[in-house]
C-alpha cells in the first residue's frame, strides 16, 4: 500500500497549535455559558432494569443524554460487561480521531512486544537505533533517549515537529532551549510521538497501517477499518519524523478499549504484552494539570481522583474531544466522537485568509454560536466545536450516573 502523505501547511500548524492551547491552557477564556437548544437525538438503551443490573442509574443517563443533545456529538457509547448500555449516533462511521493516534501507537507497540518475533526493545536508545533528525540533528545526549522515554513523554527534546500539537509556549517553559537529561522532564510533545512512529517502522520494517491492521484490527474483529484509514502528516522543513493519523468508527474504537479490559487477550490469544494495560497508571507522570489530564503514561491520559472516576481509569483524547475511556473498575468502555470537518472548514480560513491568531478564530466561532440568531443554525447545533468545559461536564455526568462504584 502506498503511503498517503499530507504536507503540513502554515494554516494546519496554526490549527493544531491554537486549538490545543485553547483547550488545555485557557479553557473557555472566560466566555459565558449559555443554554444551547437540545437536538432531537435517537438513543439506543437497555431497559431500566437491565441498566441498573449493570451498575448504572437510568435517571442519571437521562441527564447525560440531555447534555449530549446540546452538543455537536456525533457518537457516544457506554459498554459494560460487553453490553451496550446506551449509545447514540451511527457507530459505523470512521472519524478522524486526531491525537488518539498516540494511544493507538502505544497499543501497537504493546502488541509488538507480545509477538514472539519481536525485535523492539524499550531500553534501546536512539543512538543504537541510528535515529536522529533533520534539518537540525539531535545532540549526543539527546540520542541517549530510549524508546521507553518516548512512550512516557520524557525525552526532554524540544525540537520542531510535524503536526505539532502546539503548546509550544508550555513546551518551552517545561524543557527550555537546552539539553535535558532524558527521562527527567515530562512534556506533551509531538516530537516524541512522531519519532516513536519512525522507531516502530524502522525496527519492525512495517508501516503503521499494515501493522495495525494485522496486529490489532483483524484480531479484535474491527468491521470498519481499512489500511487507507491511516495517513501521514509530514513537514520536512521542521523534522524528518511524520505523524501517523487514524480514522476509526466508534464500534472499532470500543474494541481497542475491550482489548485492554480483557488484559490484552482475544479469544484466549494474547494480543498485548503481559501487564501492558497497567503501565499507563503505574508508571505515569503527573502533568501539573487537574481534572481529566492529571497524569500521563505510555501515551494515555489519567484522570485525577476528584473527577469521580475510579482508580485505574485511563483514556485517549483527540482534537474535537474525541475520547476512548477505559474504566477497568467498572468493566466499562466509553467512546465519544465529534466530526471536526465543518469546524475546520470555518476555522482554517480565519487564520489563513483573515490573519487571525488561532485563539481569535476559536473565540469568534464560539461566540457566533452563542448568539441568539445563530444558535439554532445547522452548524451550531450539529457541528460546532465542543469546549473543554462541556466535555468535563459530560464525563462528570457519566461518573455520577454510576451506582456501583
Amino acid at each position: 500500500m502506498k503511503r498517503r502523505i499530507m504536507s503540513l501547511t502554515l494554516a494546519a500548524v496554526a490549527l493544531f497549535s491554537a486549538v490545543l492551547i485553547y483547550l488545555v491552557l485557557t479553557g473557555e477564556n472566560g466566555l459565558s455559558r449559555p443554554k444551547y437548544a437540545e437536538r432531537s437525538i435517537d438513543i439506543s438503551r437497555l431497559d431500566r432494569t437491565e441498566t441498573r443490573s449493570l451498575g448504572w442509574n437510568p435517571d442519571g443517563l437521562d441527564e447525560l443524554f440531555s447534555h449530549v443533545a446540546t452538543l455537536s456529538t456525533d457518537s457516544l457509547m457506554i459498554i459494560t460487561n460487553g453490553q451496550v448500555v446506551a449509545a447514540f449516533g451511527d457507530l459505523s462511521i470512521p472519524y478522524n480521531v486526531h491525537s488518539i493516534r498516540k494511544s493507538l501507537l502505544s497499543a501497537l507497540i504493546g502488541q509488538k512486544l507480545a509477538d514472539d518475533a519481536n525485535n523492539l526493545r524499550l531500553d534501546a536508545t536512539l543512538q543504537e537505533l541510528d535515529i536522529s533528525d533533520a534539518p537540525a540533528p539531535l545532540t549526543e545526549l539527546q540520542r541517549q533517549t530510549t524508546v521507553r522515554h518516548l512512550l512516557r513523554s520524557v525525552s526532554g527534546i524540544n525540537h520542531p515537529a510535524a503536526a505539532s500539537g502546539g503548546l509550544q509556549a508550555e513546551i518551552d517553559q517545561r524543557l527550555g532551549h537546552r539539553e535535558n537529561q532524558p527521562g527527567t522532564i515530562w512534556a506533551y510533545n509531538n516530537w516524541d510521538y512522531n519519532a516513536l512512529t519512525t522507531v516502530f517502522e524502522t525496527v519492525t520494517g512495517t508501516e503503521i497501517a499494515k501493522a495495525f491492521d494485522l496486529g490489532i484490527a483483524q484480531p479484535v474483529g474491527m468491521t470498519d477499518f481499512g489500511r487507507s484509514a491511516v495517513s501521514y502528516v509530514s513537514d520536512p522543513g521542521q523534522s524528518t519524523h511524520k505523524a501517523a493519523m487514524f480514522k476509526l468508527s466508534a464500534r472499532d474504537l470500543a474494541k481497542v478499549g475491550n482489548l485492554y479490559l480483557n488484559n490484552g487477550f482475544v479469544n484466549g490469544k494474547r494480543i498485548l504484552a503481559a501487564g501492558w494495560g497497567r503501565l499507563m497508571t503505574e508508571d505515569l507522570s503527573k502533568t501539573g494539570n487537574g481534572g481529566l489530564r492529571w497524569g500521563h503514561g505510555y501515551l494515555w491520559w489519567i484522570p485525577s481522583p476528584d473527577t469521580g472516576l475510579p482508580k485505574g481509569t485511563f483514556w485517549a483524547w483527540g482534537l474535537g474531544n474525541q475520547a476512548l475511556m477505559i474504566i477497568p473498575a467498572w468493566n466499562t468502555v466509553v467512546t465519544h466522537q465529534s466530526d471536526t470537518t465543518e469546524f475546520l472548514k470555518r476555522f482554517v480560513p480565519l487564520i489563513r485568509d483573515k490573519g487571525m491568531t488561532g485563539e481569535e478564530a476559536m473565540v469568534q466561532l464560539i461566540r457566533k454560536c452563542r448568539s441568539s440568531e445563530a444558535r439554532n443554525t445547522e452548524y451550531c447545533k450539529k457541528h460546532r466545536f465542543i469546549t473543554k468545559r462541556e466535555m468535563e461536564k459530560l464525563f462528570s455526568l457519566i461518573a455520577s450516573s454510576r451506582t456501583q462504584k
